[in-house]
């Protein structure tokens, strides 16, 4: 089989893999490039050839199985989706398609499938193989005997220590390794080339009102810097359906997704839960702002599949669903997103994000509506970042810390969720407001110095852009947008200084500063297990000057360096 028909990327990693034909090829692509005809194509030509006599696809999902199915059936290669472990594959397929979940329950049964059969395997989203170390093992006894291997994955490798199997692993300058692809082709690369769309990243502050387990009453905004905890805690409120963030939020992700289909007129749009509790109630809200009742997908349920499969084809406007659509799910026509839900990785984000930028046709552009939380803003802003997957990476400075704190939080987490409830009380969120911040495009942010309300002339200016532009085009709005409040401000006349304004300002860095230190000693605490009191004791005698909640800017900041400098010296 020729590479005729192909994209660009597609043919190069095509003519690669014939000019080598390697057992082993790792192809790294942005979600919505085209993987899956990249891997069939292979597949398909590696049977004409007698190099294989069959097919494996292994697939995150059941509903992924039967995706790949009916791709491979439009290559000539029939896969059977619902082969067990201990099933008979009937003579009219040419393989099958397992879930990593399904070849781990019995991997021996798989493996001896392969040694009966020469096999290709196609590994898709083949990070998966790490999620757990019995995933990998299993993955590695039951694909061994194959005599080809293509992994596929779209997303960010993580770092972690679980290698994954069939992946090539380089040695780096810092004593880690990581991994190794044969033909990487990022999301920067297709949007020059047309083959996704542009991602324009609606953020939406606001101020949070909550009370802590501890019985504590917090109020911040969510645009603010802030502790771990906090920022969590904040977010959590904000994605409360009772509150007022989520209305105002998926009014205008609604409002957005209007001018979207004065262009596109089938567009559709996602809500991505953390829960079912809270998707019903998102569900509910949008039934109020738009009277149409969304489609809900909640992964446990019977039919959810088919309920995937019904929203795509058809030109509803909206579905709800809880992280079963993150990944590989194809609904190309979805154009406008909101990232509702508290998971907060790199890999999840990139996965979620990877639903929405899949092309049709060229121009159409798509909108994804987000907390404006410091953690999800740099993952948009660095969308076209790729990524290897690292083991035994050593922790080299404070931002190494603060992932080192999250671990452990998130472990810790496991362990005391449930009885913590009991011990400490309840967490409740008591109110939130929401406010139109920035649109992240491009590497780049739009916005406005303050704050504006939702539903605002200020506010449209970002969420009226059409839907069918080319990047440049979206760029230029934004900039236009920019400038035209610039302009209404300036004809306004601008304030002379305050100098009261000036001592806020000075009060406001001050602040920031003790959030930042605490956090810092937070972390250490969590890291060495050093009690805070003991750290803040600790720095006062290195650097001198009074208590934090005394201390000025200048004795701040040489806190914070120097308990940074101990971080590095404890790394190094």
């Amino acid at each position: 089989m020729s590479s005729a028909g192909l994209r660009a990327w597609q043919a190069a990693a095509f003519e690669k893999y014939q000019r080598t034909q390697p057992r082993d090829f790792l192809a790294v692509a942005t979600p919505g490039a085209g993987k899956t005809t990249f891997a069939l194509t292979l597949a398909a030509d590696l049977l004409a050839r007698g190099v294989v006599e069959r097919v494996v696809v292994v697939a995150p999902t059941d509903h992924l199985k039967t995706q790949w199915a009916n791709a491979a059936h439009r290559f000539g290669i029939r896969l059977d989706p619902s082969l067990g472990g201990r099933g008979v594959l009937g003579k009219e397929f040419n393989g099958f398609a397992v879930t990593y979940a399904g070849l781990a329950a019995n991997p021996n049964g798989f493996r001896v499938r392969m040694e009966r059969a020469r096999t290709v395997v196609i590994l898709d989203e083949v990070h998966h193989a790490g999620d757990a170390l019995a995933w990998g093992d299993a993955v590695g006894e039951a694909c061994d005997p194959a005599v080809r291997r293509i992994c596929l994955t779209g997303t960010p490798f993580r770092s972690d220590e679980n290698p994954i199997p069939f992946v090539t692993y380089a040695p780096q300058d810092d004593g880690s390794v990581a991994s190794v692809a044969d033909y990487s082709y990022g999301y920067g690369d297709a949007l020059r080339d047309g083959v996704v769309r542009p991602v324009l990243f609606m953020a939406y502050a606001g101020e949070m009102h909550w009370r802590t387990r501890a019985g504590d009453e917090i109020s911040a905004n969510l645009g603010e810097p802030m502790t771990r905890d906090l920022a969590a805690q904040a977010l959590r409120t904000a994605l409360d359906p009772k509150g007022a963030w989520m209305p105002a939020v998926l009014d205008g992700a609604n409002r957005r997704l209007d001018e979207v289909r004065r262009h596109v007129p089938d567009a559709g749009g996602l809500v991505i839960a953390s829960d079912q509790e809270s998707a019903r109630a998102y569900a509910k809200l949008l039934k109020e702002i738009t009277g149409e009742l969304p489609t809900i997908v909640l992964s446990d349920e019977a039919g959810a599949s088919e309920r995937i499969a019904e929203f795509a084809d058809s030109d509803k406007r909206w579905m709800v669903a809880v992280r079963m659509v993150s990944e590989g799910v194809d609904i190309p026509r979805l154009a406008v997103g909101v990232y509702a839900t508290a998971t907060s990785t790199p890999l999840f984000f990139a996965q979620a994000v990877g639903r929405f930028v899949r092309a049709r046709r060229r121009g159409e552009t798509a909108s994804i509506f987000v907390p404006s939380v410091p953690l999800l803003l740099s993952y948009a802003g660095g969308m076209e970042q790729e990524r290897d997957h690292v083991i035994g990476r050593p922790v080299k400075d404070e931002d190494d810390l603060f992932a080192a704190e999250a671990e452990m939080l998130a472990k810790a987490e496991q362990d005391t969720k449930a009885s913590g409830e009991l011990e400490l009380g309840t967490f409740a969120a008591l109110g939130s407001d929401a406010s139109f911040d920035r649109v992240l495009f491009d590497g780049g942010e739009y916005g406005h110095d303050t704050f504006v309300q939702p539903g605002s002339e200020e506010e449209l200016d970002f969420i009226g852009i059409p839907g069918l532009l080319e990047p440049d085009q979206v760029a230029e709005l934004l900039k236009s947008a920019r400038s035209k409040r610039a302009q209404q401000k300036k004809a306004a006349g601008v304030a002379a200084p305050d100098p009261e304004a000036d001592r806020m300002a000075a009060h406001e860095e001050t602040s920031a500063l003790r959030r930042e230190l605490h956090a810092l000693v937070g972390a250490w605490h969590h890291r060495t297990g050093e009690p805070h009191g003991v750290t803040h004791n600790r720095l006062r005698s290195a650097c001198g000057g009074p208590p934090a909640a005394q201390a000025s800017v200048k004795q701040l900041k040489e806190r914070i360096d120097t308990l940074r400098t101990w971080a590095l010296k404890a790394s190094g």
